[in-house]
């Protein structure tokens, strides 16, 4: 059964955002061409969103700098066509509002911001911080609720409290809290975007806007088709393609840290001119990189 137009969640950046890798020379400097180029042939592939400067960006390890002529050269050679969402969020509330002016200064549509990590804050605290950063600028602000790396979540009487700022339009949902996310879907305004792969069928079909991927930067067309059934209705559709996406998700996710996987997928389909990371991060060990060749045997994205 098809659905009506009018039943679709409100989609402020899109359905389908790739969370980009930040391609690297082999001297360990950003490269700028790379990124443009990786960002077009997503967008061909069925992206119509990007986040740029994101956990998958490797954006502890990158300069101020480097953050924001990223932004700016996505957003250059994207356009219109597509959001670009920055991730502006530190555990630093002051210097997020300072990368929040600079992704602004930068062309971004949009602002992607982690609940403060390390320094595990109050509620009042992560409140407060959240509200200082909307109030700062004119991007609207996607939340970013990931507690395995933050070590915290933010609760649902926050999420509710900050639903009620005109900025902060949008949810990055990495907690894996299902009766948390539906009541943030029953009870607020906002749109949700899955923030975990492996999650995305049920969030999408409990309501959510889209999904915000690592995984999609090898399959962007697959994942398209995905969220595209789902908000059709065809589930028979969506539940085959979540299957044959499994194994390619389980690859990108479960095995070493997701941006080292997807440069290796990605440079190893020639989409990327090299693998490399910055330390801490390591290019995958010879059994690392099996494990990822195992994964992917026998489906669409094999590694020959």
């Amino acid at each position: 059964m098809a659905t009506d137009s009018a039943d679709l969640p409100r989609r402020p950046f899109g359905s389908l955002l790739t969370a980009m890798v930040t391609p690297f020379t082999a001297a360990g400097e950003v490269d700028l061409d790379a990124a443009a180029e990786l960002a077009a042939g997503l967008v061909d592939g069925g992206s119509d969103g990007l986040v740029v400067c994101g956990t998958a960006g490797e954006a502890a390890t990158l300069e101020d700098q480097e953050k924001e002529d990223l932004i700016r050269v996505v957003k250059e050679t994207v356009g219109n066509q597509v959001s670009v969402v920055a991730g502006t969020g530190t555990n630093c509330t002051a210097r997020s509002i300072i990368m929040a002016g600079r992704a602004a200064r930068a062309g971004a549509d949009g602002q992607l911001v982690v609940t403060p990590y390390y320094s595990k804050p109050t509620q009042a605290g992560v409140m407060e911080h959240f509200t200082r950063i909307a109030g700062a600028c004119d991007l609207p602000v996607m939340l970013y609720d990931i507690p395995g790396r933050a070590g915290i979540a933010i609760s649902t009487d926050t999420m509710k409290r900050l639903a009620e700022n005109a900025r902060i339009v949008a949810l990055k949902d990495a907690k894996a809290d299902f009766s948390a996310t539906t009541v943030v879907l029953a009870g607020t305004d906002l749109a949700v975007y899955a923030g975990d792969d492996a999650l995305a069928l049920p969030w999408l079909t409990a309501g959510a806007a889209g999904l915000v991927s690592v995984s999609a930067h090898v399959a962007p067309g697959a994942f398209r088709q995905l969220v595209d059934a789902v908000h059709c209705g065809d589930l028979a559709l969506a539940r085959r393609l979540h299957f044959e996406l499994a194994p390619l998700v389980r690859a990108v996710m479960d095995h070493i840290p997701a941006a080292a996987a997807a440069k290796h997928i990605l440079h190893r389909q020639q989409r990327l001119p090299g693998g490399f990371v910055r330390s801490p991060l390591t290019e995958p060990t010879g059994s690392e990189a099996g494990n990822l060749a195992a994964e992917l045997a026998g489906t669409a994205w094999a590694l020959n």
